[in-house]
């Protein structure tokens, strides 16, 4: 980033003749762009949904999408829309656990005339009933009824942060639970930004080709929002005894989707991260076919549509090929996503004279299969073939994350919520260093597979049948029809017969009713 600086701006402001101690003002993060178009404001708050209060899961998430959903004092949002549209702008907010951060994006040419938008949205909000019935009713439903009906993959990754984080502010999604909702109050969402969106907890991302005047502008308006009071308590999670099942039995489902996970004592922050990295990118990188994990069930066996694995939280995976900026996060698990496999009640009308008997689909092999694989490279390592072949797809790949302004203003901000300046800059140097010893250390101090998570979400036809399986840890041997059996290599055969009995060492199993997630 040739033209890329930085200003970090701390002005000190007193409380008042009562209160000794100074508040910062806002830290600026600039990074011009002299020729380009665009311009793109980010405003990053230390809040989140982990800084909702206890009975308002959801508030965070509400305050925020009102704020950019609803209109000003000068006009409705309605009229918004319609002042708007001839200059192509766009805002909008996202929530993730620790951080709310709202992006504007419009041509430098409208700057006089949008910039008083952005301003209103932030410092004079309408907060009108109408838009706050209109935004609480969407979430609502969003939480008791589209997560469970929409998108199987989505619902058992929150559920397994659900379970993950269990006991914790981290535990309800963001969009909250559905008596955490239903509570909310307009004089909530009021009190809510008032004390949870201050300038003490703010940082500001100016991105683009804009004047010296506008970055004052905005710091200097941005400073009349007040000091907050609102604190995001970063949670431990819980290493599990043994490997804990929960099972959601939902009616109709189509497969097995399953999403398992444990706590690491890592993050972006230390640079152990970058290591983790390549042992993850060979382990199952997103969306990409040349991983083990997707080699392994959809490549040779196709079991599914694809099986990866994480190192932090992938926001929206199934739309997103690429990591996005916004969700930095203080505590963080590795994760094996499997995208839906078949149950037994589908392969027993698709092979009915062959696998009419089937008690259990494929969700206990593939899931055997799965920990398997990271429990082989958990005691081999990488060969240094392997590390050297995925190190430089890595050091080629994360170039990419940042193909827009808003995403690397995005990076950059986030870069400073784990006390860096410019990690996406960094990474590639951390990853040049690295040795394939380095990478088989951090696997070995962070990956293990005796104790994780694990969230199903199947059919009620299926969910106590695996239960059944995955309690006593019966064998569960891959169901083929006979067409396919009859081609196999005979190393697939042989690998088959050994994930079949698989031991995983599990220690609980619930089945839980779709009904009551999320409540």
């Amino acid at each position: 980033m040739k033209h890329t600086f930085f200003r970090i701006l701390l002005v000190t402001a007193l409380l008042g003749p009562a209160v000794a101690a100074p508040v910062h003002a806002a830290e600026v993060v600039e990074l011009r762009q002299p020729n380009a178009a665009k311009v793109v404001v980010k405003l990053q708050f230390r809040n989140g949904s982990a800084a909702d209060p206890v009975g308002k899961e959801g508030l965070t998430f509400l305050t925020s999408q009102l704020l950019t959903e609803g209109g000003t004092k000068d006009m409705t949002s309605a009229q918004l829309k319609n002042f708007l549209y001839p200059m192509a702008a766009r805002y909008y907010a996202t929530t993730d656990k620790e951080v709310t951060t709202f992006t504007f994006e419009f041509h430098r040419d409208f700057i006089a005339k949008f910039y008083p938008v952005l301003r209103g949205l932030l410092l004079t909000p309408s907060f009108t009933q109408e838009d706050f019935d209109r935004l609480k009713s969407n979430q609502l439903n969003y939480v008791e009824q589209v997560i469970r009906a929409s998108s199987d993959e989505d619902y058992s990754k929150f559920a397994l942060e659900d379970q993950l984080f269990r006991g914790t502010r981290y535990q309800h999604m963001t969009r909250g639970t559905a008596a955490g909702v239903k509570s909310i109050t307009l004089a909530d969402v009021q009190k809510h930004y008032a004390t949870a969106f201050g300038n003490d907890n703010l940082t500001i991302g100016l991105a683009g080709n804009y004047p010296t005047s506008f970055a004052k502008q905005v710091e200097s308006d941005l400073k009349k929002l007040p000091k907050s009071s609102v604190k995001t308590a970063v949670p431990v999670a819980a290493m599990p005894n043994g490997v804990h099942v929960e099972i959601i039995s939902k009616p109709d489902a189509l497969g097995s989707a399953v999403y398992a996970g444990f706590p690491i004592q890592t993050t972006r922050a230390q640079d152990d991260f970058a290591a983790l990295m390549v042992a993850n990118s060979w382990l199952g990188e997103h969306r990409k076919s040349y991983g083990k994990l997707y080699d392994k069930i959809r490549t040779t066996r196709s079991m599914n549509y694809g099986d990866y694995s994480y190192v932090e939280w992938y926001e929206a995976g199934g739309s997103n090929m690429l990591p996005v900026p916004g969700v930095p996060r203080h505590a963080n698990y590795t994760s094996l996503w499997l995208r839906p496999v078949q149950i037994a009640e589908g392969l027993r009308k698709q092979y009915p004279t062959e696998l009419g008997d089937l008690k259990v689909g494929h969700a206990p092999f593939a899931l055997r299969l799965a920990v398997r694989e990271m429990d082989n490279v958990v005691k081999n390592g990488l060969s240094k073939e392997d590390f050297e072949r995925t190190r430089t797809f890595l050091r080629s790949y994360v170039k990419l994350y940042g193909t827009t302004p808003a995403k690397q203003l995005g990076f950059l901000l986030d870069s400073r919520f784990y006390g860096r300046k410019d990690w996406l800059n960094d990474v590639d140097g951390q990853l040049a260093k690295l040795t394939v010893d380095d990478v088989n250390r951090a696997i070995r101090k962070y990956w293990q597979v005796q104790n994780m998570y694990v969230t199903i979400v199947t059919d009620d036809s299926e969910a106590q049948p695996l239960a059944d399986v995955l309690k006593t840890n019966a064998p569960s041997p891959m169901s083929y029809a006979n067409v396919v059996k009859a081609g196999l290599p005979q190393e697939v055969v042989a690998e088959d017969a050994q994930v079949a009995t698989y031991k995983l060492n599990v220690t609980d199993v619930k089945v839980v009713d779709t009904k009551d997630t999320f409540r």
